[in-house]
């Protein structure tokens, strides 16, 4: 017999309640979605009740909001929906430290704290490594993060310049034949790049860094040659390195540097038949001290919710091909060890 249990949680009041429940009760709806439950909400309070292991795992999730939100923390759609899947993932607990982190506060004003467990991975990985992979699909912070880590790590003198790149494939890195100087050539190349800085520091501070040379953004052919001491080196858009490339790369770091390397592996633009640097070099550095290797999944994407549904779906894809072309190769295997085993039992009969 499964065990009833109701419980209560207060709010201070009728402004944390509407913090925590929705401006138009859209986060008690989630809730309700994703709990086989009663809830039941009278002004300043609600009452939870049902099946006692799945009351006392909503009430986790308001309990764990309501904390995030007396801490200061505005709570979004992103963190209940990310709340909910942590409670029922049995990690819960990992809420109080996860939005708490601020790592750096933009030109307007704005906390960026990670919003995924995933990314609080990641961000640790960069602070105890001198180079870290962040690999990942669209949407889960890794470039913009690198690029907040790189600018406070510049704001505590801990470097002294901030270093940008990224493979221009579309170009095939022949950027001598394109108009315009350096910048002109690669800037359409580097867009999220500029993006994430002008958010960060604010147009005109971003302006006069990069006038002083503090910020210097170049494509990856351009590094060949040079020692980076005392910079904070981002490369972006890894997975179109090819394997010198990426090795040319990351023999430039220097003393007093750290190096973050982004990429996602199933947005591939090499030619075909050309091998990704950075799905070699995440996988034989993986054991390397120094280097750190996190892998972002579809529960960190924080861009609309369709786009993880979309990236859930190519990954389940992606699996299903890669099951398909094993059984494949297997049973072709098979084919071919009963053919020579054929072939073997023939001439030893011809023989005899």
């Amino acid at each position: 017999m499964q065990q009833v249990l109701e419980e209560k949680i207060a709010f201070a009041d009728q402004r944390e309640a509407t913090a925590l429940l929705g401006e138009h009760d859209e986060y008690l709806q989630v809730l309700m979605d994703n709990f086989d439950c009663r809830f039941i909400s009278r002004g300043e309070e609600l009452a939870i009740d049902g099946e006692a292991a799945v009351v006392r795992a909503a009430a986790q999730v308001v309990r764990e909001l309501q904390y995030l939100h007396r801490q200061g923390t505005t709570l979004t759609m992103h963190e209940v929906r990310y709340s909910v899947g942590l409670v029922k993932r049995g990690k819960g607990e990992a809420l109080h430290s996860l939005f708490s982190d601020t790592i750096l506060v933009t030109s307007r004003g704005r906390h960026v704290r990670p919003k995924t467990l995933g990314q609080r991975i990641y961000l640790d990985a960069i602070r105890k490594n001198s180079i870290t992979f962040g690999i990942g699909p669209a949407g889960t912070g890794k470039t913009y993060l690198a690029v907040v880590m790189a600018v406070a790590a510049l704001r505590a003198r801990l470097v002294e310049k901030i270093v940008l790149t990224r493979p221009a494939v579309e170009a095939g890195e022949r950027l001598g034949f394109l108009p315009g100087d350096l910048q002109e050539k690669v800037d359409p190349y580097l867009r999220p790049l500029y993006d994430a800085l002008h958010d960060i520091l604010g147009f005109d501070t971003y302006q006069k860094l990069l006038a002083k040379g503090v910020i210097e953004i170049a494509p990856l052919a351009y590094m060949r040659g040079r020692t980076l001491e005392d910079a904070f080196v981002i490369l972006d858009e890894a997975q179109n390195t090819t394997p010198s490339q990426m090795k040319m790369f990351l023999t430039r770091l220097g003393f007093g540097s750290r190096m973050v390397v982004t990429g996602d592996l199933s947005q591939v633009d090499l030619p075909r038949g050309v091998f990704s640097g950075l799905s070699e070099a995440s996988r034989i550095l993986s054991d390397v001290r120094g280097v750190g290797v996190v892998r972002l999944e579809a529960l960190d994407v924080i861009r609309h919710d369709v786009v993880a549904r979309i990236v859930e779906a190519y990954d389940r894809a992606d699996k299903a091909r890669r099951d398909s072309e094993k059984k494949s190769a297997e049973l072709q295997e098979r084919k071919t060890a009963a053919l020579e085993k054929a072939a073997a039992s023939e001439r030893g009969e011809a023989d005899a």
